[in-house]
């Protein structure tokens, strides 16, 4: 059983825990993609959210909890993608939402932060494996609807060309590109489908 991050979850009867934790991540949003990882300290996120160390310290005991959130309680950018029944429509909703929370600066910042520091900081490897994690049990319930499940490698055989794109070749991900990467991902998905649906 993988080790779990250490962070506090708020309280949920607890709106002033929420605010709190709302705002300082809305600072950090801000923070982040002007001052970059290293500049994001807790003295400087304490003196800008108005809140104390400790207080920080209390809801995010490591940086690497911090960028977590940040990764995953992005902004609402209304691109989130409904369950359904059409594996094809469900994939390409779901990568353009990727593409959407990744062209947010202090996502992406935040995302390629934690991968930074993976391989040195054991905090921000559990964070990154918890991202993917979430990413994985959240596209799967998105297929529920249509009855298929998909293991961890075909979900990275999903997401990595756009990944690879947008962070290795710092090119575009167009929507031509979207439909390219699911229609060769349902390719390796059903073999057996796709060749019966070629005759």
């Amino acid at each position: 059983m993988k080790q779990p991050l250490h962070r506090r979850q708020p309280t949920p009867g607890n709106p002033r825990v929420q605010r709190t934790r709302n705002r300082v991540l809305a600072v950090a949003r801000d923070l982040l993609p002007q001052v970059g990882p290293a500049g994001l300290t807790y003295a400087l996120l304490a003196e800008r959210s108005d809140v104390t160390r400790q207080t920080l310290y209390r809801h995010w005991p490591t940086r690497a909890a911090l960028l977590f959130d940040l990764v995953l309680e992005g902004p609402d950018l209304g691109t989130c993608p409904e369950p359904g029944s059409d594996v094809r429509a469900v994939a390409t909703a779901w990568l353009k939402s990727l593409r959407a929370g990744v062209s947010v600066p202090s996502v992406r910042t935040a995302a390629l932060a934690v991968t930074a520091q993976a391989d040195h900081d054991p905090d921000s490897a559990r964070a990154l494996v918890r991202i993917g994690e979430d990413r994985h049990a959240g596209f799967n319930k998105l297929l529920e609807p249509a009855g298929v499940q998909i293991s961890e490698d075909e979900f990275t055989l999903l997401y990595g060309p756009v990944l690879a794109r947008l962070f290795l070749d710092r090119g575009q991900v167009t929507d031509a590109f979207i439909d390219a990467v699911v229609t060769q991902w349902l390719t390796a998905l059903r073999p057996a489908e796709a060749a019966q649906d070629s005759h």
